[in-house]
């Protein structure tokens, strides 16, 4: 590193602190939504490997986790792997499925947060499968940040998923169709959502330039922030962060009101 670049990453700290003194820990977001894009592009312009890129990304999750535990933030969804996904090459697509799994793994072995997965199970391995579930139950006392590891998950389906869980309550319940008609409701169908018992996000960041949801919670964001940045996730800063942060708390939340 040459002595620009040195400078460079000290002017950067100095202001990172300086946006962080006048953080506001009242008006940080309780719980954030991460689209992490741009790996694969990140690993072009570096000039390496599409794997690299995705072991990139991976490396930044518990970096960014510990600046969301500085922050005071409860809840933090991860999409690490979305439905569409599964198009892709299975020269791209196994590699990335083993780096999810080794990121499930050494979230739940860091022993601050409490794992939890949303999405469709039957799309995963069986391996994956199983990681996860041994991820949620060695977690599940931890009283830390709720991470939600967002693997093989698509907004429409979760929505889908949902109806199917509230007619399965319903008909387990010996409710006619004309009764759930009458019962059913917001609170109803967000009760049978991934995230049933969660509040949901206040913010949602997506890195990379891009500025689409891309189906990401469909029904959990209709009043959340969005915060689009041009930086690819995996050199995605506690300044960027910080910027998120405090472009939410500049923000006047009026729900319609």
């Amino acid at each position: 590193m040459n002595l620009r670049d040195k400078l460079r990453g000290l002017l950067v700290r100095l202001y990172a602190r300086r946006v962080e003194g006048h953080l506001d820990h009242a008006q940080v977001p309780k719980h954030i939504g991460v689209i992490m894009d741009g790996n694969r592009r990140w690993a072009k312009a570096a000039g390496s490997t599409t794997a690299q890129g995705h072991r990139a990304g991976a490396h930044k999750i518990e970096e960014f986790l510990g600046w969301c535990t500085e922050t005071d933030v409860q809840v933090v969804t991860l999409w690490l792997l979305s439905t569409d996904n599964f198009d892709r090459p299975q020269e791209e697509l196994v590699p990335l499925l083993g780096i999810i799994e080794d990121v499930v793994r050494t979230l739940a072995a860091d022993g601050r947060w409490r794992v939890h997965h949303v999405g469709t199970l039957d799309l995963l391995p069986a391996g994956m499968q199983r990681t996860l579930k041994e991820a949620e139950e060695a977690t599940a006392h931890v009283d830390g940040i709720t991470v939600n590891v967002a693997i093989g998950y698509g907004g429409r389906q979760e929505i889908v998923d949902a109806v199917r869980s509230m007619l399965l309550d319903a008909h387990d319940k010996g409710l006619t169709t004309e009764a759930l008609a009458e019962a059913v409701d917001i609170d109803m169908i967000g009760r049978h959502l991934y995230t049933g018992d969660q509040p949901d996000p206040d913010l949602v960041i997506r890195t990379s330039g891009e500025q689409r949801l891309s189906g990401f919670m469909l029904w959990q964001t209709a009043h959340s922030e969005y915060y689009f940045c041009d930086v690819f996730w995996p050199a995605f800063r506690k300044v960027d962060f910080l910027r998120a942060l405090r472009d939410y708390a500049a923000r006047h939340r009026r729900y319609g009101g």
